[in-house]
C-alpha cells in the first residue's frame, strides 16, 4: 500500500456507527479493548473483500460522536490494486487473487503472518491533515520496531516504512488509506513471519525491484497478532483525537 490525496496510499457503547449501521458478525463478535478513546477490535484471520465492505460501511455510518476504531487483522493471500493502481505491477499470474480497492497506491500483497491495521479515524476531529495522519502512522510503526531494536525510517515521497537488511534498503511496512467525509479508512500492514515469494510477482507499491522483508528474517520470533496488538496503542496514541 503507499499513500496519496484522498484516496491515500492510507463500535463502542454509546452515540457510535453501530448505532445507526449493524455491525457485521465478525466485527461485532471480536474482543474488544481499548486504548485511551480509541477502540480497538481484533477480528483474527478475516476475508478481505468483506473486512473492505465493512470499514466502507462503517465509515459511511458514522457521526461527529463516532469513536475512531483499529481493527487488527491478517487476511488469506490477495493482491490489493489501489484506485490508480496499474496491471503492468502484477509481473505474473500466479493463481493469487487480485482485488481493485478504494486506496491511493499501486499493487501490494496481503497474507498470513503479516499484522493489519485498519485505521477508522476522525482526522477532523484529531486535528490531522492527510500528511500528518500517513507520518503519524509511520512514526507509530518506526517507534515499535525500535522498541524491538530494529532502525527503521520513512522514505519522503514513498509512504511505508524502511529498513537496510543485508546491505540493501527493504520495505518492511506499506500503508495505504481513503478518506472520506473527512474520516479514513484502510491503514497500514506490517510484515512479520509470511511467506514472501509472493511478492516477486509484482513491483511491490508500483515500484520495480522493491526488496521486502520481515520481522523474522530481522531475528525477531513474534506472531503477527502479538505484534498488532503491540502496535495498536501507539498508533492509537499518535492518531487520538481530544480525550473526552
Amino acid at each position: 500500500m503507499s499513500a496519496a490525496a484522498a484516496p491515500v496510499a492510507a463500535c463502542a457503547a454509546g452515540a457510535s456507527a453501530a448505532a445507526r449501521w449493524p455491525l457485521p458478525a465478525f466485527v461485532a463478535a471480536a474482543p474488544v479493548t481499548r486504548a485511551g478513546a480509541t477502540v480497538l477490535r481484533t477480528l483474527g484471520r478475516t476475508d478481505y473483500a468483506a473486512c473492505w465492505a465493512a470499514m466502507r460501511a462503517f465509515a459511511d455510518a458514522r457521526t461527529d460522536a463516532t469513536p475512531d476504531e483499529l481493527w487488527l487483522t491478517e487476511h488469506p493471500g490477495v493482491y490489493t490494486l489501489g484506485l490508480a493502481g496499474r496491471r503492468e505491477h502484477l509481473l505474473r499470474d500466479n493463481g493469487i487473487p487480485v482485488v481493485k480497492v478504494d486506496r491511493g497506491g499501486q499493487v501490494t500483497y496481503h497474507g498470513p503472518g503479516q499484522a493489519v491495521v485498519y485505521t477508522l479515524v476522525d482526522l477532523r476531529r484529531a486535528g490531522l491533515g492527510v500528511r500528518g495522519m500517513v507520518r503519524s502512522i509511520e512514526d507509530a510503526v518506526i517507534e515499535w520496531l525500535g522498541a524491538l531494536g530494529i532502525a527503521a525510517y520513512a522514505r519522503s515521497g514513498a509512504p511505508g516504512v524502511y529498513v537496510r537488511a543485508g546491505g540493501v534498503e527493504a520495505k518492511i511496512a506499506a500503508l495505504g488509506l481513503r478518506i472520506r467525509n473527512g474520516a479514513s479508512y484502510h491503514g497500514v500492514a506490517v510484515n512479520v513471519a509470511m511467506d514472501l515469494a509472493p511478492f516477486r510477482d509484482i513491483d511491490p507499491c508500483g515500484y520495480p525491484g522493491l526488496a521486502v522483508t520481515q520481522l523474522a528474517d530481522l531475528g525477531v520470533a513474534l506472531p503477527a497478532a502479538d505484534a498488532a496488538a503491540a502496535l495498536a496503542p501507539l498508533l492509537a496514541q499518535r492518531l487520538a483525537g481530544p480525550r473526552p
